[in-house]
């Protein structure tokens, strides 16, 4: 299957837009209009840390999608690059599309320097576990989120 993976463009909101509520759906959260819309405006904002990219066919339909966050960190002298959110449409996936929305951002890791490329998962989601352990071992880290209940 051929497979083109670029950044993402304005054109690309409506079908962003389905695959992030895919993603939200897929992770327990019912999508927010809010949420959503704050979250384009930063991809599309050229002075924001948050981009975009995108995995589309040979027939040029947006199939997948990646957001990642490039920050400063403590412990590294460059950047590293968070990728927040992966999602595949359903129809599409066990052919390779996660994998190469990866090696893109693997690519751009040692094309812009970053010191370090991350995410996380839940601990239960062995399909997308079984691509991220052919990257690297899991790193043994545990997360601990506070939430903020008066944020909105």
């Amino acid at each position: 299957m051929s497979i083109r993976i670029r950044r993402i463009e304005a054109r690309d909101e409506p079908r962003w837009r389905e695959l992030w509520d895919g993603y939200c759906r897929f992770y327990e959260r019912e999508p927010s209009e809010p949420i959503t819309r704050h979250a384009w405006a930063r991809i599309m904002d050229p002075a924001s840390p948050v981009y975009a990219i995108v995995a589309e066919n040979a027939a040029g339909r947006v199939i997948g999608m990646a957001n990642y966050i490039i920050h400063d960190n403590t412990a590294t002298l460059t950047p590293i690059c968070y990728l927040q959110d992966l999602f595949v449409d359903p129809t599409e996936r066990a052919r390779g599309v996660g994998k190469q929305l990866i090696d893109w951002l693997v690519a751009e890791m040692a094309a812009q320097g970053w010191s370090r490329l991350y995410w996380n998962t839940k601990e239960n989601n062995y399909r997308a576990r079984g691509l991220y352990d052919k990257y690297t071992p899991h790193s043994g880290f545990l997360r601990y989120v506070v939430n903020n209940s008066a944020a909105p």
